[in-house]
């Protein structure tokens, strides 16, 4: 899977997706919460005899909401497990924003 398919993928939650930040001007502002930004965060490719053998992706996808939202949250979650992408997840309270940030770390093996 690669980072515009695993983008598609998330999209079919029904939540805006975009590959780092939303561009926002007068005539298309960014999207109201809750909405999802995809990242490349760090490689950690399987490596040996100055190789790299395969490649490991680690990506960030980020849930921002304007509060807590489980059902928001259970979403994200049931589309990684159908995708079977383990992930690993955080959570933080953005005060200058008013938002809460979820992240998944999933990793694509393989890109």
């Amino acid at each position: 899977m690669t980072n515009a398919e695993l983008i598609q993928a998330l999209e079919s939650i029904g939540f805006p997706v975009v590959y780092s930040h939303f561009v926002s001007t007068t005539e298309n502002p960014a999207p109201p919460p809750p909405f999802m930004t995809v990242q490349f965060a760090y490689s950690n490719d399987v490596m040996a005899d100055n190789l790299n053998y395969v490649e490991v992706s680690n990506y960030q996808i980020e849930l921002y909401t304007a509060i807590k939202d489980v059902s928001a949250e259970k979403r994200v979650q049931n589309k990684l497990r159908e995708l079977s992408f383990p992930y690993s997840k955080t959570e933080t309270w953005l005060e200058d924003e008013k938002l809460y940030q979820t992240i998944y770390e999933v990793q694509i093996i393989g890109e």
